[in-house]
């Protein structure tokens, strides 16, 4: 039996520090994942209509046991939003995106 845990607290409670900065976020609409045998890289992307090159806005690199419980938490929290507001269109898109409307002009 592994003695090591017996002082640490069932539920211990993590403080979170959310900057200004972090907190406006950063919008993605593309999502690129890779993966080698010890982790996984979620890089997201903005693209921008009429703009043939995009960057990547944010990457976030996870080991593999915590991408599955990042895809656990999104299951769970995408089954309350349609219940909640009904089903999310899924319908797969075309790569590049089609941001639709007239072409802009200069």
């Amino acid at each position: 039996m592994d003695n090591n845990n017996q002082n640490l607290p069932e539920n211990p409670e993590i403080s979170i520090e959310l900057t200004e900065e972090m907190a406006e976020g950063v919008y993605s609409n593309l999502a690129i994942i890779t993966h080698s045998n010890t982790e996984f890289v979620l890089d997201f992307i903005r693209l921008m209509p009429g703009v043939p090159k995009a960057k990547v806005k944010s990457r976030v690199i996870l080991t593999p046991e915590h991408a599955k419980q990042l895809l656990n938490a999104l299951q769970e929290n995408i089954q309350r939003f349609e219940g909640q507001n009904g089903p999310i269109n899924s319908k797969d898109f075309p790569f590049p995106l089609n941001f639709g409307g007239p072409k802009g002009e200069a």
